[in-house]
């Protein structure tokens, strides 16, 4: 029987997600790669100083050095070249603060942009990134033991290469209310994790802002330095996944004629992989090209990913279910798939929405963990309600005396238990990883955490095919009625009451049963209450 209920529901989510992407496609402005921009930002006091983070990006050493002029903004792209570039950047105090400026000064306020890698972190201030150091601005004590000057920020210079750390100032001329930053490049000759700070020292400054951007770039493009990598594999699973799709196509032709639902779900959700990955290559290829990103072309690779998440749990919940092989429908559970579907697509878009349609490290911590948190719930639910329903599938298969589908489902078991059991390591040593490495310092290594996510699900899925994979055979796996997959015929004489042709008059399946050792009872006792159990869900 058709589950009706289940169908209005499936169409009512579907309104909803059609309505959220719409709400998204007009809401969220265009995307930019590695450019941060700065909107009337206030600086926060920090030891004796008031600091603004303008970004933090991992950069490539510069491939050529010849004698560009990097100032001029009229070269794009600069091939070969990495940088910082500074456009726009305004900063503007408070009419308080600047009535308090002698107009007779021609400098009566200094802003600072310092740039460091971040191995130089100990040379600015004694090391405030890591907490270790008590002071930033020098102050007259300071000054009259040590190289540094009263007003701006301490930085001890490299000796092996002394421009670096970069310091870049910017006076306010008079009692002016704003100064603007004169556009600049700083070329980037060393690969490392590059941060930006802008500070100031002087307390009349307090409540001053900034506006405008600042451009990152390496040199094969926009594309900040831990994504570079994960573009290249992007590229290739999606060729695995095209291999893989082809493979199960040739074998869905060759027994096109003996395929059953369940087939169709898994092509779904390969087709689902496939595309994400693409899209996502062709996302990066692009932010790494012209800088920016299409925001329908993101929002179409968020959303596609969100789904494929979502299509992929509900494929693991279906097939522990036994949907296709021990039962034709979900029965009464139906609504509640659906339900904890569509709750972790809401959550799983939110949580994408936040990672790529915003600026490169502009989301805090606390804000991630906020879209985090309910992933990681659900995806909990989701594996409790996988393992129970797995269980009560091996029970049923075990009660029908079902060898081949017991055998597949056992496999099938195995395999997603040690699925889990990598999982919790990975996140593990993804807690770990994040953990000891606060600022960055293991970048170029950090595309591996979300690539191995990516590898085990296509391994889980490998498996997937390869036990659920269409054969002439489908009633080996296949749901054959309320029947056991060795004693079918016996099995539906027995609950029918109809004899047997060729036998003895009066000889019934049961007799033939016992005659064979299978028992009396047993096997139809067992069959009627997993009856009974589908019934009721």
């Amino acid at each position: 029987m058709r589950d009706y209920n289940g169908d209005r529901l499936l169409l009512y989510l579907g309104f909803i997600l059609l309505l959220l992407l719409l709400l998204f496609s007009f809401s969220i402005a265009p995307i930019k790669a590695s450019i941060h921009e700065y909107h009337r930002e206030l600086f926060t006091p920090q030891l004796n100083a008031y600091l603004f983070h303008g970004g933090s990006e991992g950069l490539f050493a510069s491939k050529r050095h010849e004698d560009h002029d990097l100032n001029n903004t009229d070269i794009k792209p600069l091939a070969g070249k990495s940088f910082i570039r500074f456009e726009s950047v305004t900063f503007k105090r408070t009419a308080e603060s600047a009535k308090i400026q002698n107009e007779m000064q021609s400098r009566t306020g200094l802003v600072e942009a310092i740039i460091f890698e971040v191995k130089d972190t100990e040379r600015i201030g004694g090391n405030f990134l890591k907490n270790n150091s008590n002071v930033l601005c020098c102050n007259p004590r300071l000054s009259a033991d040590r190289s540094c000057t009263v007003g701006e920020v301490i930085i001890q210079k490299d000796g092996n290469n002394p421009e670096w750390p970069k310091r870049i100032q910017t006076f306010f001329e008079g009692n002016n209310q704003e100064v603007k930053m004169t556009p600049q490049s700083v070329e980037i000759d060393k690969t490392g994790m590059y941060y930006l700070y802008f500070m100031y020292c002087d307390p009349q400054l307090k409540g001053t802002t900034i506006t405008g951007k600042t451009v990152w770039r390496n040199p094969d493009g926009y594309l900040p330095g831990k994504m570079v990598p994960l573009m290249t594999f992007y590229g290739f699973m999606s060729l695995a996944y095209l291999i893989l799709g082809l493979g199960w196509f040739l074998r869905f032709v060759q027994f096109w004629k003996d395929i059953m639902q369940l087939h169709y779900h898994i092509s779904a959700v390969m087709a689902l992989w496939m595309c994400e990955m693409a899209f996502w290559y062709f996302d990066y290829s692009n932010l790494s090209v012209t800088g920016s990103r299409p925001v329908g072309i993101t929002l179409w690779a968020v959303t596609i990913s969100a789904v494929k998440k979502t299509l992929s749990r509900l494929l693991l919940l279906v097939v522990a279910m036994g949907y296709g092989v021990v039962r034709p429908t979900l029965g009464g559970v139906t609504s509640k798939v659906l339900i904890l579907g569509f709750a972790y697509f809401v959550a799983s878009e939110s949580l994408e929405v936040v990672e790529h349609l915003g600026n490169i490290n502009d989301f805090s911590g606390r804000t991630k963990l906020y879209f985090v948190l309910p992933v990681a719930f659900l995806d909990a639910w989701f594996i409790l309600w996988i393992f129970s329903s797995l269980s009560k599938t091996l029970e049923k298969l075990q009660m029908r005396r079902s060898i081949a589908k017991l055998e597949v489902y056992r496999k099938f078991t195995n395999a997603l238990a040690l699925f889990v059991l990598i999982s919790i390591a990975w996140i593990g040593y993804e807690l770990y990883f994040n953990a000891t490495d606060p600022i960055s310092e293991l970048w170029r290594i950090s595309w591996i955490i979300p690539a191995v996510w990516s590898l085990l699900a296509f391994f889980l899925l490998v498996v997937i095919c390869v036990l659920w994979a269409p054969s002439r055979n489908p009633t080996r796996y296949a749901y054959a009625g309320d029947t056991g997959d060795d004693y079918d015929e016996e099995a539906i004489s027995l609950t029918t009451g109809v004899k047997v042709d060729g036998g003895e008059a009066g000889t019934t399946v049961m007799e033939r049963k016992e005659k064979k050792g299978l028992g009396s009872t047993d096997h139809l006792i067992g069959l009627t209450e997993v009856l009974a159990e589908d019934k009721r869900e």
